[in-house]
């Protein structure tokens, strides 16, 4: 999900925070008729076009090819016993005809999609452990984020490697990023794809600086004492600092150049705990522990008040910048909200397999049409996770489900002689999904550590 922006080590917050890409357009449509004139003789298809498209797209998708990434003796350079061992897939990026997949135990593979034999592992040193993928459209390279055993796992170093080389078997042609930055815990690194930036952050002297995602250049540094948190919105940054007793001091920053767009302080419930403070543009989203969720404007402090019955703090977030809409996902379900704080979608036949909301199992097609998540198959069937799930296709705007990829195969599904996991197997335990946009295949791996190609 490229449409993402990803927290290498999670700083303090209760929610992890996704963000959809943002496609470009050539011209802003700021009013109806613009919007409208748009509407008519736009190249997008239409929605009822779209999904049954969709639908056909998705209609015969079968299991078509299983790589491994468990090989003792091509990571017999590395050091650590526990990487020769096998380890379920927690990331999976597929970018031009390579599938990159990263094991929990740190070990990263990349296999050619026309070939699909494994090209190379990208641990370039003997004590490296990967820990997170990004894929940087702006240059065509892999960022990759991995801490070692010679300073006891304790700092994160990046390293980006162009994948013409990667593709040539030669990972280690790449070269380190951010050097002079000290990342060990509670560090950070954290890649926005929605504005080209890298913000870091070093606990050794409190400093957050933003890079060009573009060419890796230092564009600011900040500084300011009691910062707890930051959040990445279009074009601005939110600073949230130390609470007080009765409020929170908040700080929008132009992510550009760090000049300071306005500052205030928002009322709080005394002795209540924050659940959240998100920012999407101009609207500010704030949820105590059992208090009604408040919508707020940051331009005319226009407040919206979303009764708390009606929304509960969910457990992960994801932006739909292209709809104007933000999606939530909560005790296996995902729901549609507008920033009027009503509700737009729920789904049908969409409940997710994994209760904690794992985001690696969720993938946001780049039109944010369509979601594409690993559920159970049978959603009125018993709590625990028994037997194979579902890889399920919904549309996002209607909650309707559009395809449906389960274990009740077809005779033409019968697991081939060179498969470890039969189609059943494959769908059991699915702990990473990813879908190329491009060939229209869907990538899935599990905790045997194969990546399973779903293709038609």
């Amino acid at each position: 999900m490229e449409e993402r922006r990803f927290t290498v080590i999670h700083r303090p917050c209760c929610n992890r925070r996704i963000l959809a890409r943002k496609r470009p357009r050539a011209e802003s449509t700021s009013n109806s008729v613009k919007k409208l004139l748009r509407r008519e003789i736009s190249s997008k298809r239409h929605r009822s076009f779209s999904m049954v498209n969709a639908q056909e797209r998705f209609r015969n998708v079968q299991l078509q090819d299983e790589l491994d990434t468990h090989d003792p003796k091509g990571v017999g350079c590395l050091q650590l016993p526990f990487l020769r061992k096998r380890s379920k897939i927690v990331e999976i990026v597929a970018v031009q005809g390579v599938i990159f997949a990263l094991t929990q135990s740190g070990v990263c593979a990349a296999f050619s999609r026309e070939t699909n034999r494994r090209i190379c592992f990208l641990n370039v040193c003997p004590d490296e452990l990967v820990r997170s993928l990004f894929y940087n459209k702006n240059n065509e390279s892999l960022i990759t984020v991995s801490v070692y055993g010679s300073d006891n796992f304790s700092s994160l170093k990046c390293r980006t490697t162009r994948i013409e080389y990667i593709k040539r078997g030669v990972p280690d042609a790449g070269y380190a990023l951010f050097e002079t930055e000290s990342l060990k815990y509670p560090g950070f690194v954290e890649f926005d794809d929605v504005n080209a930036k890298v913000l870091t952050f070093s606990a050794q002297d409190s400093v957050y600086k933003v890079f060009d995602l573009k060419n890796y250049t230092l564009l600011y540094s900040i500084s300011e004492k009691n910062i707890q948190e930051i959040k990445i919105s279009p074009g601005i940054m939110l600073l949230i600092f130390k609470r007080a007793a009765s409020h929170v001091p908040l700080k929008i920053i132009s992510i550009e150049d760090g000049s300071v767009l306005k500052a205030f302080n928002h009322l709080l419930h005394r002795n209540k705990k924050v659940d959240f403070i998100e920012q999407f543009n101009e609207k500010l989203l704030v949820k105590q522990e059992d208090e009604n969720l408040q919508i707020l404007d940051v331009r005319d402090f226009q407040l919206i008040e979303v009764n708390k019955s009606e929304f509960m703090t969910p457990s992960a977030f994801i932006f739909l910048y292209e709809n104007q809409l933000f999606l939530t996902f909560r005790n296996r379900t995902a729901s549609v909200w507008n920033f009027r704080g009503e509700l737009v979608t729920s789904f049908e036949d969409h409940l997710l397999w994994h209760p904690d909301c794992n985001t690696n199992n969720i993938y946001i097609t780049s039109d944010q049409d369509l979601i594409i998540s690993y559920c159970k198959a049978d959603p009125g069937g018993l709590s625990d996770n028994v037997g194979p799930g579902s890889l399920n296709i919904s549309n996002i705007l209607t909650g309707r489900c559009l395809a449906k990829i389960g274990g009740n195969t077809s005779r033409s599904q019968i697991c081939r002689s060179r498969f470890q996991n039969t189609v059943k197997e494959a769908l059991e335990d699915i702990t990473a999904l990813y879908y190329d946009e491009d060939q229209n295949e869907i990538y899935t791996g599990n905790r045997q550590g194969l990546v399973h190609v779903w293709s038609n």
